[in-house]
């Protein structure tokens, strides 16, 4: 499978605490791990066309996406040739504060806001649809020592299909693991992955996401045409 990891690659670069989490970047250490299976390029913002060139968004299955300081910096050129691409097939994990990016708004339709905190809090995720291919080798929950709190309601569609929610040490609960069909396009949007925290080391959010590249690939379904269209029958005449 030909995955692309987009990251803005701003924290890490403007921050020496963050770069001493991911010195490489988040992008980076998604793609190292994923790399074991898979054929994995990287993308960031401040590269041509944000390293999402019409080319590598062809030979891209699963798109993978974060961003959190610079949402408004993204071309929205670039935003709607993802869009038609997720459209199209392509799949798109959208992770943590992913859900204010502009591809993730316009496809949900929504604000996508929602509460937060960043005071340390633990993070439980639990499981809450055991059958599904994303949760794949886990326990009954993920736990977390420290993560930024989101916090629910969160502004986005009824999911087609619920897999987490988060408990919070400060009492609010989030819908954690969510996912969406767009057009012939699978998402699932995962919410921890706060850049001060080394949440990407995790061996289970490392086994999530594994999975839901698996889980968003395209499997080829049918394309349909649309518009005008000639009949398959010869009609009867009344």
């Amino acid at each position: 499978m030909n995955i692309t990891v987009w990251n803005e690659f701003r924290h890490e670069v403007e921050s020496e605490e963050i770069k001493a989490v991911y010195p490489d970047g988040i992008h980076n250490v998604i793609a190292e791990f994923l790399s074991v299976d898979h054929d994995v390029k990287t993308a960031t913002l401040d590269e041509e066309s944000h390293g999402l060139t019409d080319d590598v968004l062809k030979n891209t299955d699963v798109l993978i996406w974060w961003g959190h300081k610079a949402h408004d910096e993204v071309a929205d050129e670039v935003v709607e040739k993802v869009k038609q691409r997720v459209l199209d097939g392509m799949g798109l994990i959208v992770l943590h504060s992913g859900h204010f990016s502009k591809i993730f708004k316009s496809l949900m339709g929504t604000t996508c806001d929602l509460k937060w905190r960043e005071a340390d809090d633990k993070e439980r995720l639990w499981v809450v649809d055991p059958t599904h291919p994303i949760t794949a080798g886990l326990g009954e929950y993920i736990e977390l020592e420290k993560e930024e709190m989101y916090g629910e309601h969160f502004d986005i569609p009824a999911p087609d299909e619920t897999v987490f929610i988060s408990w919070f040490e400060g009492g609010e609960v989030f819908r954690s693991g969510a996912t969406f069909k767009r057009g012939n396009g699978k998402i699932f949007y995962f919410r921890p992955g706060h850049e001060s925290y080394p949440t990407y080391y995790n061996k289970d959010i490392q086994q999530v996401i594994k999975n839901s590249v698996i889980w968003a690939e395209n499997q080829q379904t049918p394309k349909h045409k649309y518009g005008n269209s000639k009949p398959l029958e010869e009609i009867s005449k009344k």
